[in-house]
């Protein structure tokens, strides 16, 4: 069994310690007075269903190559960002200090109340639909939610959902090879689900 990194968030920078840091320009600040109160899980794979690699670092800066890889030519120019990326080797990057807001969840809603980005914290799974996710990175999420809960508190009574809970029929990450029994203890209710999209 992999153990559980031990992640600390420093409150006042929101940046997560001991881990890269790439922060993305992709990003922006959250409304007024509001905190992270959930936190959403993604799967990510540049090209799809590859690993490794600058792409999602690139994507997330705004300067992927459309002339790297077929795909990118379709989403070179996007302007998107997650919070974090957690690798298939349990190795964690930073894009978006947590108290920002990212640009991860588009058009989304969660127990009827839309624009996830404002209240939510995006964690990209490097991954597929296709496949399951490796122990390592289910031990570094496990780890980095127990080092969100103790920074911003509300995000313990949020929970984690899935992109596809938050954009229902939009959006199918993490997939079904996301083992929520690892996260448990986090998953916010099935009840949840929104018909937003």
């Amino acid at each position: 069994m992999v153990e559980d990194p031990q992640f600390h968030i420093d409150a006042a920078t929101g940046l997560l310690r001991g881990v890269r840091q790439v922060l993305s320009p992709h990003r922006d600040a959250r409304p007024a007075g509001q905190p992270p109160e959930l936190v959403v899980v993604h799967g990510i794979s540049l090209p799809p269903g590859s690993y490794g690699g600058p792409w999602i670092d690139r994507l997330f800066c705004g300067d992927l190559p459309a002339d790297a890889h077929p795909y990118f030519a379709g989403i070179t120019g996007l302007r998107v960002s997650a919070h974090a990326v957690v690798r298939r080797d349990g190795g964690v990057v930073q894009f978006v200090p947590f108290h920002a807001r990212a640009w991860h969840a588009g058009v989304s809603s969660w127990r009827g109340r839309a624009a996830c980005n404002d209240y939510s914290v995006g964690i990209e799974l490097e991954g597929t639909d296709e496949e399951p996710y490796e122990a390592a990175q289910y031990a570094a999420l496990r780890g980095l939610l127990r080092a969100l809960q103790a920074a911003y508190p509300a995000l313990a009574q949020g929970g984690v959902v899935g992109h596809s809970d938050i954009a229902p029929g939009r959006k199918t990450d993490p997939g079904p090879h996301f083992d929520w029994e690892r996260i448990a203890p986090w998953r916010a209710g099935a009840a949840g689900v929104s018909t937003g999209g």
